[in-house]
């Protein structure tokens, strides 16, 4: 019975901390991938609606640079040590114990397993308050309430790779830029929806049109389609805005809710579910010549 416990114990530690409603199947896949102009190697900065560091882009035509200021290692090491991972191994670590040797480890009660669940139970709740408190922050003025006032322009001392200026000039964002910005976002999961290539094509640079192409005719080859409907966003933020080499680049956080449902040539749904929405959080990039429209040219997890 103690062993069933800490198993069963685990397991709620274990959903606790991984919770449900992270869509995976959408445009993109839940990776990130593209192009950033000089700082597709750089972690954009942090913002309310994302406020941890995005993980480095893995797939894009830009060529990685040999210094390493701009490489990888730096970028990712930040969600490297971060609570949670440490929280989940711990919580595995003295579930494991507690099943091997049929016993707490003091703290009277349920022992130190316990003592553990209990604090994961806090922390969940502290953070469910804080994103509460977050949705009730001023929104941008004209920007249909979702995207907050963030950082506007380019972040400080950033420099773009193989530039010889202190700092890019920054861009003026605007409530018609976020509007802009959150169009994009519909348009391009309804365009992945219908599997209408030519309609990506006409909403984001070519690299990422090849990334969904791909994509979709992985899911054609397994007989399977994703749909992504009901796009709602939630949040949103400017991160990094910025010009270089004629072009106006603007990276945007958004958390945004959608029903995600892939199903088989028969139309059996084999994941998602088509009554409950799922939550994602990316920062996606943009960019135009200049007094152009903004197309999509990077997608970007937030940790």
């Amino acid at each position: 019975m103690r062993r069933t416990s800490s198993l069963l114990a685990a397991v709620a530690a274990l959903a606790l901390v991984l919770q449900p409603g992270l869509a995976l199947a959408r445009a993109g896949g839940g990776g990130s991938m593209g192009s950033r102009g000089g700082y597709t190697f750089s972690p954009p900065p942090m913002t309310r609606t994302a406020p941890s560091y995005a993980a480095p882009i893995d797939r894009s035509l830009t060529p990685r640079p040999s210094n390493p200021a701009y490489g990888s290692p730096g970028y990712a090491s930040p969600s490297r040590s971060g609570f949670g991972s440490g929280l989940l191994g711990g919580l595995i670590g003295v579930g494991l114990g507690s099943m091997l040797f049929g016993h707490g480890f003091g703290f009277g009660g349920g022992g130190l397993l316990w003592l553990l669940l209990r604090v994961v139970i806090v922390v969940m709740l502290v953070r469910w308050v804080w994103r509460l408190l977050r949705r009730n922050t001023p929104a941008y003025a004209g920007a249909g309430n979702f995207f907050a006032r963030g950082n506007q322009g380019v972040a400080p001392g950033a420099v773009p790779m193989g530039s010889g200026r202190a700092a890019a000039p920054p861009v003026a964002i605007g409530p018609d830029d976020f509007r802009a910005f959150e169009q994009s976002l519909h348009e391009i999961q309804d365009a992945w929806s219908r599997s209408d290539v030519n309609a990506l094509g006409t909403l984001a640079t070519p690299e990422m049109v090849s990334y969904f192409a791909n994509q979709l005719s992985d899911y054609a080859s397994r007989g399977e389609r994703n749909t992504v409907t009901d796009v709602s966003l939630l949040s949103g933020d400017l991160s990094q805005s910025w010009a270089e080499q004629g072009r106006d680049y603007a990276t945007v956080a958004m958390r945004f809710a959608m029903i995600d449902v892939t199903r088989d040539a028969t139309g059996r749904i084999t994941d998602g579910s088509p009554t409950e929405h799922v939550t994602a959080t990316e920062l996606w990039t943009f960019v135009r010549a200049h007094g152009g429209r903004w197309i999509l040219s990077a997608i970007q997890q937030a940790r």
